[in-house]
């Protein structure tokens, strides 16, 4: 059952332009989440540059994660750009390592269900 699922990766710079070598440092980053969950549909990765002071810049980086049956977001800022993407991308990878944990103990566990009407005994 190894079928191949269409993947989109989105990038964009919010206040500026993204240069080349940013989109395939995202790209090259990106691809580990790929190679985790072959599942991924589509990922969009959003570069925020806030200047909050003279000579004090600030970059955010926001995540939104689609995969079949969830989609995760994370946002990471910090002062440098390079920074931010691999910490969000990190935080990403978390995220989906929770998520599959969490479904393998409730595959393995699986809860009792209670019928509101008495059913017949078999003989």
């Amino acid at each position: 059952m190894n079928q191949e699922y269409p993947r989109e990766l989105i990038i964009s710079g919010i206040h500026f332009d993204l240069t080349p070598s940013l989109k395939t440092f995202v790209q090259e980053k990106a691809e580990r989440l790929f190679r985790h969950h072959e599942r991924i549909i589509r990922l969009r990765v959003a570069l925020d540059y806030e200047q909050r002071r003279p000579g004090y810049a600030w970059f955010t980086a926001k995540g939104q994660l689609a995969s079949h049956g969830r989609e995760l977001c994370a946002s990471v800022a910090s002062p440098d750009c390079h920074q931010s993407l691999s910490l969000l991308i990190d935080k990403l990878d978390r995220m989906l390592r929770r998520c599959a944990v969490t479904a393998k103990a409730k595959r393995n566990h699986p809860h009792l269900v209670e019928f509101p009407v008495a059913l017949p005994k078999a003989v």
